[in-house]
């Protein structure tokens, strides 16, 4: 056998693991949404109305999969459409497994164009009603994002992670109206105060501080905000990340409307680094001490 043939025979082989590997990786997902909808189906019977004590994860970062699925069955909802941003390449997500599970329609956005190449390739864009949209986002060009992939109006879900500006994008949205908003927080701003970042529409958490603390809302000031916008707030997720709210006018009377004192979670999880980029894992004191030295704006 000469060379060229044995490369010929390792590049076949190479493929033919590579399938196999892709086979195995299809059946891990659809064993992954199995066991989702097993949970899910379990806690329905049981029927909790705390927000934790329904979390799962099937596709979510932490238990939002659950909470949604919790929320869905007491709320109605007729234009079954979500919004998700900051999805990366959507392994990982609020709304991945509501797509599946539950076949709602949608539009994620990230700034990466890998990121929504890599969507766009994932069996996932064909087998689902599911838009992916490149753009970096800020609160002057996110509504007509949103309007020009034909959405407005009464949705179900908004999902916002964009790791800075969260407060003032959601302030500006106001081309839908979504049953349900799902807004990430910093808890390390705690429970007091109502304070965000400043406006800035390059703002990049990483190049912002290199601690990567330096990013955000508190949840007293997303609070103000959901009132504001005609949204009562319904908990957070147990690890103290994830703020939930639902419109007013759709809550039901057996899903309790919370204050900031009763909802709120401090984290626990510890993703600080240092001036290289290594892993911190500063303490509560030590985070905040940074934070105290950088410019946050007032919003009471």
């Amino acid at each position: 056998m000469n060379i060229i043939t044995k490369i010929k025979a390792k590049i076949n082989l190479l493929g033919a693991i590579f399938d196999k590997l892709i086979s195995i990786q299809s059946r891990l997902i659809k064993i992954q949404e199995t066991l989702g909808r097993i949970e899910s189906r379990q806690l329905q019977s049981l029927d909790k109305l705390e927000l934790q004590d329904n979390e799962f994860q099937v596709f979510s970062q932490w238990g939002e999969d659950g909470i949604i699925q919790m929320l869905l069955r007491h709320i109605e909802i007729p234009n079954k459409i979500f919004i998700e941003f900051g999805v990366e390449n959507y392994t990982e997500s609020n709304t991945r497994f509501l797509l599946i599970n539950d076949n709602w329609a949608g539009l994620v956005i990230d700034g990466s164009p890998e990121n929504i190449s890599y969507i766009k390739q994932d069996s996932i864009y064909w087998q689902r009603n599911l838009k992916a949209v490149q753009a970096f986002i800020d609160q002057d060009n996110i509504n007509k994002i949103i309007a020009e992939n034909g959405i407005k109006g009464e949705i179900g879900i908004l999902s916002i992670d964009i790791d800075g500006n969260d407060y003032w994008v959601w302030q500006a949205i106001d081309v839908v109206a979504p049953a349900i908003v799902i807004i990430e927080y910093n808890s390390r701003f705690g429970k007091d105060k109502a304070v965000t970042i400043p406006y800035d529409p390059s703002f990049v958490r990483s190049e912002a501080h290199y601690s990567m603390l330096y990013a955000g809302a508190s949840l007293k000031a997303l609070y103000n905000l959901g009132k504001a916008k005609g949204y009562s707030f319904v908990g957070c997720n147990s690890v103290g990340n994830n703020a939930f709210f639902v419109r007013q006018d759709l809550k039901p009377t057996a899903i309790k409307e919370l204050t900031v004192a009763e909802g709120y979670i401090a984290s626990q999880f510890r993703e600080s680094r240092d001036e290289q980029g290594n892993l911190s894992y500063l303490s509560w004191d030590e985070g905040n001490k940074i934070l105290s030295s950088l410019p946050l704006v007032d919003l009471e």
